[in-house]
């Protein structure tokens, strides 16, 4: 956070009831131990006179769990996180609670349940928000617990628990759940409305109501039988403890939802993984059969999900403050992107004069004090961010001398906060398992706000030293206070006993949460998506510097989800999330109820619209993907403000040279000699980074190389491709669009590609109708590929006939072409399962006839068995059409996808990439 986190007005309005009070300091304990980890250490005591985390009146808290979660890490900045961390002394349940499609909170008589389907505007037009608003409670007869606990937790579920010493409540709930499954002993299942409720069904154990508008299905054990009397629905549990709610969306979705009402959620997990420029992440729940075998479920994915997914959805749907969900019925789906670029910084350019970069560098430099007079965990991290970002560019004009007196301040100040016992230090609270720096600032201490913001600054630091002294950075010497911080804000383990996973990151809502405690009426908050990704690009980097992939690759999962995210729900990029009646283009704050175009600490346009920019980094890249969005942003920024920006005239220069490099380039021109920087920012990286973007063009998000570390920029018709190599060896990155760059050891490279004889690899819209193959996920009309290959993952022995398994996905988007009667898709793909046995690979062709993200039409084919002789081998489409849906029709600006598969076998096959002989042909012209 940029600025103290007060609240505005306008954010008051989300949160009337839950006003700050002043907090006061609670004794330390009377001595403490250094923990010492390679050069550095942290302290197991917080500092004499600080705080941890307490309620709103100042007093020590603890988390709020049973004791059969007694020693597990909590995972605080959380959508849940109020059914652990009792911020509000008289609430010993729960703040409401968002996971959409509905909405929770919990109270003594149980779990109080909503499914808000019309937003409000609050807050002068500044505030949109689905608030929660009860339909019902799920209880037990008589049930009047005197608290709330966090039971257990998985990756995106909770179990709220509820005792009064006679009766026991434990209900489990999820994003993107429609279910809420309950288990309970001491009375009968109980479901209370908030008015008397209409039946539209009645089966006996099953019972369908309407309630407000929404129609809910009510699951009791088989035998059992729902009594309606006003607004109590009560059912008698027999020798049976267990039934379930689910909202539906429709009451002809009744036979659906009853086949899944007794296979219960039991956990959620993400997985993911990384390989030749895409970011593929698997989501799944675990569930057991309380009834009958049936083991699968129905998920509402979340726009930034369905987007992604080649998974089949069904027609069902829900509203929600993230726009439009849409239904899976099975227990996972994943979803594919290209990887997010990230760099250490823009490379050199022809439109930089190295003296007058010079003269910016040695302005840092020689300044009295260049850490500015900055104290706290978060004024350090923007000091050491600032300086960080101007390492690589002082070393791309010659200047050694430069870089490595701001290496030097990198290093002095990182040592200082790794060491404890000083002026500051980290130190580890054992009861909320949290690493918290002091001095602390904005709630990172008594509320376990902003670690990620934070911290993220530390690692960024950290990798841009590691970049030239990798003996600094092993875990023997200061690597290691590196890693704790990671462990504490971004731990990918789940069995650390110590951390908690991935403390910050929701990985089903797409991005992270800033509060710890979530204490708020409209649920959790983050303003500053971009400190957020901040923290991910430094995981991207540090992890490319020390060798560690599965870091760099947890950051690209990171970085590339949360970058969809935030161009849906701060920049309503497409334009189908924020209601109309919002009115603003851009959101400063998401909320779990919705969305704020405002900050916590001004109303000023200029922050509004910064805050979700900074810093402006090699990591910030992915901002360029929504053009539109920003130019929309800008406009709208200027109306507001009455003018051009004033204030943060760099970060909003440099927001507006992600789309229009010319266009910042001239207000830099205009407005450079009267201003002062961002505390953030320097003027040394503002000219180089506006003027070697308007040298090389925007950034290109359309083309990835194979390493993260890579990124593409376009002027007109010319590409620039760039790279850095973090290890010791020369490599070759290839890119999606088939340009190859040489990279030396240790160094960023540029240049316009070679490897492909087109001039113009991939014409946008593409012009023809066959399309190679390319590693990345990518389809295109270029020819003269390199080739290469990608892996089909093993089927895993089962069988998957028809129904995509983790597949290879290659898609073009913008595609024109009209119909040619009586033509059909033609495909021709080389595999090889060398010599594994008893493997067959299936392909589906899905068209998107307008690119809305809804597929008009998929055509599925019988899979093909591949011998077990090393060899390729070709998969055509005379191995016939399994099965299809929609009717073919003309594309305009639609979206093509092939998927590949392995249908059969317990082995993992190849796929030919980059070569005439693997093609998909459209019938189309």
């Amino acid at each position: 956070m940029p600025a103290p986190r007060t609240r505005p007005a306008t954010v008051l309005l989300l949160a009337s009831a839950l006003a700050v009070v002043g907090l006061g300091p609670a004794a330390a304990p009377a001595s403490a131990a250094t923990v010492p980890v390679g050069s550095g250490s942290y302290s197991d005591t917080r500092p004499p006179g600080t705080s941890g985390p307490t309620t709103n009146t100042g007093a020590p808290v603890t988390p709020k769990v049973t004791a059969a979660a007694r020693n597990r890490p909590v995972p605080t900045n959380d959508w849940w996180s109020s059914l652990a961390f009792q911020r509000y002394g008289d609430n010993p349940y729960s703040t409401p609670m968002y996971g959409h499609p509905l909405t929770y909170q919990a109270t003594a008589g149980g779990l109080d349940v909503g499914y808000p389907t019309s937003p409000s505007i609050v807050g002068d037009g500044r505030q949109y928000e689905y608030a929660h608003k009860r339909d019902l409670t799920i209880g037990l007869t008589g049930l009047n617990s005197p608290d709330t606990k966090a039971d257990d937790w998985s990756d995106w579920t909770v179990t709220p628990y509820w005792s009064d010493g006679a009766r026991t409540l434990r209900t489990t709930i999820g994003h993107g759940s429609p279910f809420v499954y309950a288990k309970g002993s001491g009375g009968n299942a109980q479901v209370t409305t908030a008015g008397a409720p209409t039946v539209f069904a009645d089966q006996g154990n099953v019972l369908g109501i309407t309630v407000a508008g929404h129609h809910y299905a009510l699951f009791a054990p088989t035998g059992s039988d729902w009594n309606v009397a006003g607004s109590t629905v009560t059912a008698g549990l027999g020798s049976k403890d267990y039934f379930s709610v689910a909202v539906l969306p429709s009451t002809g979705a009744l036979a659906t939802f009853k086949k899944y009402a007794y296979s219960f959620v039991t956990g959620s997990k993400v997985t993911w993984g990384y390989s030749a420029g895409a970011s593929r992440a698997t989501y799944t729940l675990t569930t057991e059969a309380k009834e009958g075998t049936e083991r699968g479920t129905l998920q509402a994915l979340y726009r930034h999900q369905w987007l992604h997914t080649t998974d089949p959805l069904t027609s069902y749907t829900y509203v929600s403050p993230r726009g439009t969900m849409k239904v899976r019925e099975s227990a996972s789906f994943t979803t594919s992107q290209k990887a997010s670029a990230v760099l250490p910084a823009l490379p050199k350019s022809n439109g930089v004069d190295a003296a007058r970069l010079r003269g910016y560098l040695n302005e840092v430099v020689n300044a009295a004090d260049p850490f500015s007079g900055a104290a706290d965990t978060y004024w350090t991290g923007k000091a050491l961010g600032r300086l960080a970002q101007l390492v690589p560019v002082a070393e791309q004009i010659g200047e050694t001398g430069v870089r490595d007196r701001l290496l030097g301040l990198l290093k002095g100040r990182l040592q200082d906060w790794f060491t404890a016992g000083g002026a500051n230090e980290f130190s580890y609270d054992k009861d909320w398992k949290t690493l918290t720096g002091y001095p602390a600032s904005y709630g990172s201490d008594t509320e376990l706000n902003d670690h990620h913001f934070h911290y993220g600054y530390y690692v960024y630091a950290a990798a841009i030293v590691a970049q030239y002294d990798q003996a600094w950075a092993a875990d023997s010497a200061w690597g290691g206070m590196v890693e704790t911080l990671v462990r504490d804000t971004a731990n990918p383990s789940r069995t650390d006993t110590a951390y908690p996973f991935l403390r910050g990151f929701d990985v089903y809502a797409g991005h992270s949460w800033a509060s710890g405690h979530q204490g708020f009426a409209a649920g959790n908050n983050q303003e500053s998506s971009s400190e957020s990704t901040n923290l991910s690009a430094a995981l991207v980097l540090w992890g490319s510097a020390t060798g560690d992939t599965a870091l760099r690759d947890l950051g690209t999962f990171l970085l590339t989800t949360e970058s969809e995210s935030i161009a849906q729900y701060w920049f309503d990029a497409d334009e189908q999330v924020f209601p109309s009646s919002f009115g603003h283009d851009t959101a400063g704050m998401v909320w779990g109820s919705g969305a704020a175009y405002s900050t916590w600490w001004t109303a000023n346009p200029e922050e509004i619209h910064g805050i979700n920019v900074l810093p402006v980094t090699g990591g910030s890249l992915h901002l360029g993907g929504a053009k539109a969005a920003i130019r929309r942003n800008i406009a709208e920024m200027e109306r507001e403000n009455g003018g051009p920006a004033v204030e943060w005239r760099d970060i909003l220069w440099e927001f507006q040279s992600f789309a229009d490099p010319g266009a910042a380039k001239a207000k830099w021109d205009a407005g450079h000699a009267g201003y002062t920087p961002e505390q953030g920012e320097s003027k040394a990286h503002t000219y180089h980074w506006i003027n070697t973007l308007d040298a090389l063009g925007a950034p290109d998000a359309t083309v990835t190389g194979d390493i993260p570390t890579s990124a593409v920029f376009t002027k007109g018709t010319t590409r620039t491709y760039a790279a850095h190599n973090h290890g010791a060896t020369a490599r070759t990155v290839t890119f999606s669009d088939g340009k190859t760059l040489s990279v030396p050891a240790r160094s960023t490279a540029t240049g316009t590609g070679s490897g492909s004889t087109d001039p113009d690899p991939d014409p946008e819209p593409p012009t023809g109708n066959t399309f190679q193959l390319r590693g990345g996920g990518v389809l295109t009309t270029a020819t003269g590929g390199t080739a290469g290959s990608d892996t089909i993952a093993s089927g895993g022995g089962a069988n998957h006939d028809g129904t995509p398994y983790q597949p290879l996905v290659y898609e073009v988007r913008d595609v024109n072409g009209t119909l040619t009667p009586g033509a059909s898709t033609a495909f021709r793909l080389q595999v090889d399962a060398g010599t594994a046995v008893g493997l067959g690979q299936q392909a589906r062709v899905s068209y998107d006839f307008t690119g809305d993200g809804s597929y008009d039409r998929t055509e599925t084919y019988h899979y093909f068995a591949t011998d077990p002789v090393t060899g390729w081998e070709e998969y055509t489409q005379a191995r016939g059409l399994k099965a299809s849906t929609g009717t073919p029709a003309d594309l305009d600006g639609g979206t093509v996808r092939l998927e590949v598969w392995s249908a059969i076998g317990n082995g993992a096959a190849r796929l030919q990439t980059g070569t005439d002989k693997s093609v998909l042909v459209i019938p189309y012209s």
